[in-house]
C-alpha cells in the first residue's frame, strides 16, 4: 500500500530550528572543507515519502578527511503505534529535524569525531531538543582530550551548571561497548528527550543545541590542524583499522537505529557515519607499555578529563 503523503500544513512547528539547521550544515561544511584543504562536499537532495526530506553531503578522500558525511533532515509523517508507545506521546503525527555528521580521517593521528543534533514536534505540541558529540581518538592525547572536555564544559556552563556532569555521564554511558568492555572513544555529551517548558524554554534550549553544534565544529577543526602533519607509519595504520572497527560495532550492535530514524535520516543516513574501511583481526592484546596499551587503560567510563592528572 502507497505510504500516505502528510501535507506541511499539517504541522506548525517552532520556527527557527530548521532554518539553524540548514545553516549550520552549510557552514560546518565550509569550516570543513577549510581545515581540510583538499576537496570539497558534494551535496545530494532527497524526499521523505510522508513529507519533507534532506540534503546529505559527503567529502571523500580529501586532504585529511578520508570520509566525512554532513546530513541535514526535515520530516514530518506519523509513526507507528509501538514507537509511539516508546516515545511516550500522545499524537502519532510528527515533524523532526537534524544534523548528523561523522568525520573519518585519513592518519591515525587525528581523531574520529561524530556529532547528532534532532528537534522532535508532535501535532499537539509536545517537543524536545536531543544530541550528541563525542570524539574518538585512535591515539588518547591526554592534553587534547583534556582540553577537549573543557571546550564543552565551558560551552555547558553558559547554559546550566548540571549539564556538562549529566550529559557526559549519559556519553559516558552510551558510548559503551558492554562485549568489548570498553568506551568508543574519550566521551563528550549524550542528552535525549531535553524537553520544552520542562526543561526550559525553546529558545534557552535551542540556543544550547546551536551552542553544541559551535564547539563540535570548532574544536575539531582545531585538532585537525594540530595533528594533520604528525608522522605515522604502517602499524598505527593497522591499530586505525581496529579502532575504526570498533566504530562500526557501536554502530552496529549498540546504536542500531530504528526503522523511524532510517526513514528520518533518508537512504544514506545510517552509512554516513561508518568508517569507510576496518578490520577485523583475532590480534593479541597490545603489548604493556605500548602506546596502544595506554589508549586503551583511557577507554573507559568514568574519567574525569577536566582535573585529569595525565596518569590513567
Amino acid at each position: 500500500m502507497k505510504q500516505q503523503v502528510i501535507s506541511s500544513s499539517a504541522f506548525a512547528p517552532r520556527p527557527g530550528v530548521e532554518n539553524w539547521m540548514r545553516e549550520f550544515q552549510d557552514w560546518l561544511c565550509h569550516r570543513m572543507e577549510m581545515a581540510d584543504g583538499g576537496s570539497k562536499f558534494v551535496h545530494d537532495e532527497w524526499t521523505h515519502p510522508g513529507g519533507g526530506g534532506g540534503i546529505t553531503s559527503a567529502l571523500q578522500y580529501g586532504a585529511v578527511l578520508e570520509k566525512a558525511g554532513v546530513s541535514f533532515s526535515a520530516v514530518w509523517d506519523q509513526m507507528s503505534e509501538p514507537m509511539a508507545r516508546q516515545l511516550q506521546v500522545k499524537d502519532r503525527h510528527y515533524y523532526t529535524a537534524d544534523v548528523n555528521v561523522g568525520l573519518h580521517p585519513h592518519s591515525p593521528m587525528v581523531p574520529i569525531s561524530h556529532l547528532n543534533v534532532r528537534y522532535f514536534e508532535t501535532r499537539t505540541g509536545e517537543a524536545w531538543f536531543a544530541g550528541s558529540l563525542d570524539l574518538t581518538p585512535i591515539y588518547v592525547d591526554v592534553v587534547q582530550a583534556r582540553w577537549f572536555h573543557q571546550q564543552i564544559h565551558a560551552m555547558c556552563q553558559r547554559h546550566d551548571n548540571g549539564y556538562y556532569p549529566r550529559f557526559k555521564a549519559g556519553a559516558d554511558a552510551h558510548f559503551y561497548l558492554p562485549h568489548r568492555g570498553e568506551t568508543r572513544g574519550v566521551g563528550g555529551l549524550f542528552f535525549e528527550q531535553l524537553m520544552v517548558e520542562r526543561d526550559g524554554m525553546f529558545e534557552e534550549l535551542l540556543a544550547f543545541v546551536q551552542d553544541v553544534g559551535e564547539v563540535f565544529g570548532r574544536t575539531y577543526g582545531t585538532l585537525m590542524r594540530q595533528n594533520a602533519h604528525l608522522p605515522y607509519a604502517e602499524p598505527e595504520k593497522r591499530w586505525q583499522q581496529q579502532r575504526r572497527a570498533r566504530c562500526a560495532e557501536f554502530n552496529l550492535t549498540v546504536d542500531r537505529p530504528s526503522r523511524f530514524e532510517l526513514a528520518a535520516h533518508g537512504p544514506e543516513g545510517f552509512v554516513l557515519s561508518l568508517p569507510p574501511r576496518a578490520e577485523w583481526h583475532n590480534a593479541p592484546a597490545p603489548a604493556p607499555g605500548s602506546a596502544e596499551a595506554r589508549t586503551q587503560q583511557w577507554l573507559r567510563p568514568g574519567v574525569d578529563w577536566i582535573t585529569s592528572s595525565g596518569a590513567a
